[in-house]
């Protein structure tokens, strides 16, 4: 992947970045900001201009930082938008755990449905919230040349992520023509809001993974460049096999076979299918 400039140049341009988003936070104090109430959001709260200065301070970032397809943020650039996220709470985006979406501890019968809203789009960069009801699941899918920082605002989740291992080792099962790829294992586990932002990378840091909710959860997604099919950025969907299984081994295995998976290509999964789209109603991002 091309990393543009050099550390110098970045240092500037960083510096640059943060002026105009401290200039921005100056527009945003003046003209104020919006928010509304649906399912997943809260009421306005008076103080409409802090909650607006977070997302707009993450949108000037992202501006600055995502300079297009075939490229990576520099390592000055992830760690500042870490920053960001991290300290991003849910009243930033006009979410409350106070709301009955969060308090409830059970879901009504049949698949749990999952809600998401786009904050901003661009060729360069998006910024959404998925809304997870308990045992609700985003299958383990890819984010093909993308790096994606993701901020657990509220709830608890499971998280599993895989990186193909370089290069890639794959086989034929013996029971169909389907064809497995070794995956290494980056991420198990449990996450509960507040936590740090995750981030993953193109080919490391766990690109492949899926979510699962533990207890009705929101989750901010980052992406740069995001999915596009015209330009050969479109999702795929895997099925994972433990890595002892798939070779037919009688070994127990060691705590290295644990770290190893096979996955498996498959059709775009039910539960990606009846994600249901809301209108973004917290503060209005300025296009500046």
């Amino acid at each position: 992947m091309k990393i543009e400039g050099s550390s110098s140049r970045k240092e500037k341009r960083s510096r640059k970045d943060m002026g105009a988003i401290r200039s921005a936070e100056k527009v945003i104090r003046k003209k104020g900001g919006g928010g509304a109430c649906e399912r997943g959001y809260r009421k306005p709260r008076r103080r409409v201009e802090a909650t607006s200065t977070a997302i707009q301070r993450l949108f000037l970032a992202c501006k600055a930082v995502f300079k297009g397809p075939g490229t990576v943020p520099a390592p000055t650039d992830v760690q500042m938008l870490q920053q960001l996220l991290d300290k991003m709470r849910p009243e930033d985006v006009d979410l409350s755990a106070d709301i009955p979406f969060f308090r409830a501890r059970s879901t009504d019968r049949g698949t749990p449905r999952i809600s998401y809203t786009t904050i901003y789009q661009c060729k360069n960069f998006s910024m959404c919230i998925f809304f997870l009801p308990p045992t609700a699941v985003i299958p383990l899918h890819n984010h093909p040349g993308m790096t994606v920082f993701s901020k657990l605002l509220l709830g608890s989740m499971h998280i599993k992520s895989y990186d193909f291992v370089d290069p890639a080792k794959s086989i034929n099962t013996t029971a169909s023509s389907s064809r497995m790829n070794l995956a290494r294992l980056v991420v198990d586990s449990d996450f509960t809001a507040p936590c740090d932002t995750s981030v993953l990378y193109p080919t490391t840091g766990g690109n492949i993974h899926t979510f699962t909710a533990i207890t009705p959860c929101a989750i901010l997604d980052v992406l740069g460049p995001p999915y596009s099919k015209e330009d050969d950025r479109d999702i795929t969907y895997y099925r994972d096999h433990p890595y002892l299984s798939v070779l037919d081994s009688d070994s127990a295995g060691g705590d290295e076979d644990r770290r190893y998976g096979w996955l498996e290509e498959t059709d775009v999964p039910d539960e990606a299918t009846t994600m249901d789209p809301i209108k973004y109603l917290g503060p209005r991002i300025i296009p500046i």
